[in-house]
């Protein structure tokens, strides 16, 4: 195997050999164009991030500034939104469902290196998957480690540290993050505690990233 099928098998690998520095150059490059685009170019921005991220559902929005690795190993679903400061260490695959929405300052990561200083020391690193389902909300400054699957219908409260698996249907918050309840029918009243739609169309829930 060379460093890159060593990289996407899970296994140690160098990053600077057989072409990896040279790939991760090329995805700096587009990066660094689509962070400075003016706001109003909508359509380059939706067809430059596409070609940034290695597979897109219909209906992307990632608010500039982004940060990725490689991109071609990100994978999103239908109507996904990220807020400003989204990183996303692709080292592994990361693959993320529908209707996902991403709040501020939020890094995923699949990149570790080794706990032992001298193995640590041997330039050796490793990239874990991490998965994120559907109907998914993160809030900001949360931070999901290598490895980790959060299931769908889960919020992840602001400033998390995500080191475990999240199942569905749950509200998961903490360093390190830990389960706090599970998300019932009679969540879907209230749109923040114990405040009350006031307005009945909250039932509709046809939004799209589109009409952002």
């Amino acid at each position: 195997m060379n460093q890159k099928e060593r990289m996407l098998a899970r296994l140690p690998y160098k990053a600077w050999l057989d072409g990896l520095s040279e790939e991760r150059m090329e995805c700096k490059k587009k990066i660094f164009e689509y962070n400075q685009l003016p706001p109003d170019e909508g359509e380059k921005k939706e067809k430059l991030i596409r070609d940034i991220i290695g597979k897109s559902g219909e209906g992307i929005c990632i608010e500039a500034p982004f940060r990725c690795d490689y991109g071609s190993n990100i994978e999103v679903g239908d109507n996904f939104y990220s807020n400003y400061n989204l990183t996303i260490l692709d080292v592994a695959k990361v693959t993320i469902g529908k209707n996902v929405m991403i709040a501020p300052n939020v890094s995923i990561f699949t990149a570790g290196h080794p706990i032992h200083p001298d193995s640590r020391n041997s330039g050796y690193e490793y990239g874990i998957e991490v998965t994120i389902g559907d109907n998914v909300w993160i809030g900001g400054n949360v931070v999901v480690n290598p490895g980790v699957h959060i299931g769908n219908n889960v919020v992840i409260g602001s400033g998390s540290v995500v080191t475990k698996d999240i199942p569905d249907n749950y509200i998961a918050v903490g360093n390190p993050c830990r389960l706090i309840r599970e998300i019932t029918e009679e969540d879907r009243k209230y749109y923040f505690k114990d405040r009350k739609f006031d307005v009945e169309d909250y039932k509709d829930s046809s939004f799209h990233v589109e009409d952002l």
